[in-house]
C-alpha cells in the first residue's frame, strides 16, 4: 500500500510512469538538480553515496528543476545526456518539474508540508543568494538546487537538507546510515 508520499504519480528522465511506491521499503533520498548550478559538481557526491549504499537500501533519487536562475533549461534528454557523460549518473533521474511555488509538483507539496524547515545553513546561503541580487525563497519553499529530503523504509519524510548540505557532510550521512539501519 505504502504513504501517500509513495502514491504520488511521476515520471522517469526517459518519461516512464513511475512512483517513489516503486522503491517501498527502501530509503529513498530525493534531489531538486540543475546542470548549470555552482552546486551541480554534487552529482559526484550523490553518486558516490549511491554507490556507497545502494546495497544497504539507498536510492538517489533525482529531479531536475528549472526554478532557481533558469540552471537547468535542457530536456529530460538533454539533462539525462549531461548526468550521465560529466558525471556517469547510475542512480534514477526523473522527469523536470517545478519544485516552488504555485505550480509545484505534488511531491514537492508533500514533502515540503512534512518537513518544512531544513538542517544545514539555511540562512546562511540565503544571504549569499542575496549578495549576488537573487531572491531567495523561504521556508518551507525550497531554497534553491541541491535541497535534500530523506525518506525512511516506510516513505515518511525523516530529514531535510539545505543546498550547501554536500552528500558528504557528516549530518547527511549520519542521518542516513541512521535511517538505514
Amino acid at each position: 500500500m505504502g504513504t501517500a508520499l509513495q502514491s504520488i504519480p511521476l515520471k522517469s528522465i526517459r518519461n516512464q510512469s513511475v512512483s517513489l511506491g516503486d522503491y517501498a521499503g527502501k530509503t529513498v533520498l530525493v534531489v531538486n538538480v540543475a546542470s548549470q548550478c555552482g552546486l551541480t559538481p554534487q552529482y559526484a557526491g550523490l553518486e558516490k553515496l549511491h554507490e556507497t549504499y545502494a546495497a544497504k537500501g539507498l536510492v538517489v533519487a533525482g529531479f531536475p528543476a528549472n526554478d532557481f536562475g533558469a540552471q537547468e533549461p535542457g530536456s529530460n534528454e538533454e539533462i539525462e545526456q549531461f548526468c550521465t557523460t560529466k558525471f556517469n549518473v547510475a542512480f534514477p533521474m526523473f522527469a523536470k518539474i517545478v519544485v516552488t511555488g504555485a505550480e509545484k509538483h505534488p511531491l514537492y507539496q508533500a514533502l515540503t508540508a512534512a518537513k518544512p524547515e531544513k538542517t544545514g545553513d539555511a540562512a546562511g546561503f540565503r544571504e549569499r543568494l542575496k549578495g549576488y541580487g537573487l531572491t531567495p525563497t523561504n521556508d518551507p519553499e525550497v531554497l534553491w538546487n541541491f535541497e535534500k529530503f530523506l525518506i525512511d523504509k516506510s516513505g515518511n519524510v525523516a530529514g531535510r537538507f539545505a543546498p550547501t548540505v554536500a552528500p558528504d557532510d557528516p549530518a547527511l550521512l549520519t542521518a542516513i546510515e541512521k535511517v538505514l539501519a
